[in-house]
């Protein structure tokens, strides 16, 4: 019995050993996807010379990631052709209701990862990393509204210190004219800032309409992908042709294409599906302790890149914005120890039965009794 419980324990301890690894490669990955992609976007759009039009890398990206996710529902279906065709005509043509579904937040997605470009290209790497936190304000705002959800107080405290950093930072990036690198192409710092805040807001709407319409879906995160990306193609040829349809007629969709804008355009289609792979393993602890620390990764790395000047109301600004980040992923306080008592009357607007400051009411005696 004794060996049994022994080899019990080493077993346990050795799942959670693994658990263990699996939580900190989760962090180095969401790290290293959320600072790559942003730095790698400023790189390349900041280099001397002829850009790549943007608005062919997001069409680009689109169809990587739709051609990665049928070949992933090709592989579940075990190589049968047949299966695979008649599970893709079921899901996305005779269930064609459920696709249009997704129509919505493709093309906002599609307008998002445009802004993107635009954001990244017109303000400092540090700055849109920091800025684009504001996608947790309006992501919660929206939650509020459309699906009537109630924040914590911890959590509201933790939105307004967001909002201040983020607004500390635009000060002072304003007063520093943006901080654009001398050589590099020409940058407008009010156009990057309205980009990344259309960003957030699109972001938040996104994310939010999307977890509405699909609640209590069953289809695997590769067939929503591949929804998501049928639409997300075309909207993004729509939005190239309108664009820049007489530049890239012109010059070509693969104008200005090098290795570098490659990988940009690899990790941005491959990267998400590695951190919808990974995130699963992850926390709200953790996720938003990897924000925080990819928020520090692209500083540091933006001062060797970039020569980006830290100034102390950035750091006290971008300190804020972790501490705030941190501060909204953690978990609500548990309700106290000791045998619980049952409210008999509904918590007052925005308070939670566990919460101080709500003091249920005794049951009254009834008459007679």
């Amino acid at each position: 019995m004794a060996a049994a419980g022994g080899a019990g324990g080493g077993g346990d301890q050795a799942a959670a050993g693994g658990n263990r690894r699996l939580k900190y490669i989760s962090l180095a990955v969401l790290v290293v996807q959320n600072a790559s992609l942003i730095l790698s976007i400023r790189y390349v759009r900041t280099l001397p010379g002829e850009r790549f039009f943007a608005t062919t890398a997001v069409v680009m990206a689109e169809l990587l990631k739709g051609a990665t996710c049928l070949l992933l529902i090709f592989i579940q279906k075990r190589g049968n052709v047949k299966q695979f065709a008649l599970f893709l005509y079921d899901a996305v043509v005779l269930q064609y209701m459920d696709t249009l579904k997704l129509a919505v937040p493709s093309l906002i997605y599609t307008l998002q990862n445009n802004l993107q470009y635009v954001a990244i290209s017109n303000l400092p790497a540090a700055t849109f990393q920091v800025t684009y936190q504001l996608k947790i304000l309006t992501t919660a705002v929206f939650s509020v509204l459309m699906l009537h959800r109630s924040l914590s107080r911890r959590q509201w405290l933790s939105l307004l210190l967001l909002f201040a950093g983020v607004a500390i930072v635009q000060v002072e990036q304003g007063q520093a004219g943006g901080q654009s690198s001398p050589g590099s192409a020409p940058q407008s710092y009010a156009v990057g800032l309205v980009a990344v805040v259309v960003s957030c807001l699109s972001s938040g709407f996104a994310g939010v309409y999307f977890e509405k319409i699909l609640k209590g879906s069953s289809a695997s995160v590769w067939l929503r992908n591949v929804q998501l990306g049928i639409f997300g193609t075309l909207l993004g040829l729509v939005g190239m042709w309108w664009a820049e349809g007489a530049a890239v007629a012109a010059q070509g969709f693969f104008h200005a294409y090098s290795p570098l804008v490659w990988g940009v355009v690899l990790n941005q289609a491959f990267g998400g599906l590695l951190v919808a792979v990974v995130v699963k393993y992850a926390d709200n602890i953790l996720k938003g302790f990897a924000t925080s620390l990819s928020i520090v990764a692209s500083t540091v790395a933006s001062m060797y890149l970039f020569g980006f000047r830290l100034h102390p109301p950035f750091a006290l600004g971008a300190g804020l914005v972790i501490g705030a980040v941190y501060m909204y992923s953690l978990p609500k306080a548990g309700p106290p120890l000791g045998p619980r008592q049952e409210p008999t009357t509904p918590p007052p607007l925005g308070k939670e039965p566990s919460e101080p400051g709500y003091l249920p009411k005794l049951p009254c005696k009834e008459k007679g009794s």
